[in-house]
């Protein structure tokens, strides 16, 4: 499992993202992130969309309380996200992660 932090500004979690994938999704974990596969290519700022886009899908929440802390331009990144307690999010990462 991956770490989980909380914060007064949300949980966070590392990713990884593999653009110009076949199709989104969580494909496994690499040292302490998440590895994302994303169909979106990494340019002008449609992969960071689409890491959005994606966990806005996972976590059932609205798009906003989703952002990118760190790592915009680079595949190694953290999200954050918001209004969800780091208990759910790790249960929610773990259901990915063993189905």
């Amino acid at each position: 499992m991956i770490p989980v932090q909380e914060s007064a500004k949300g949980v966070s979690f590392a990713v990884k993202v593999q653009p110009r994938a076949r199709k989104n999704a969580v494909i496994g974990v690499v040292g302490h992130a998440l590895k994302l596969a994303l169909t979106a290519p990494p340019i002008e700022g449609r992969a960071n969309e689409a890491v959005i886009e994606f966990f806005a899908e996972l976590f059932e929440i609205p798009r906003v309380s989703v952002t990118i802390a760190s790592g915009v331009t680079g595949r190694n990144k953290v999200v954050r996200i918001t209004g969800m307690t780091r208990q759910a999010v790790a249960g929610r990462l773990a259901e990915i992660l063993d189905s």
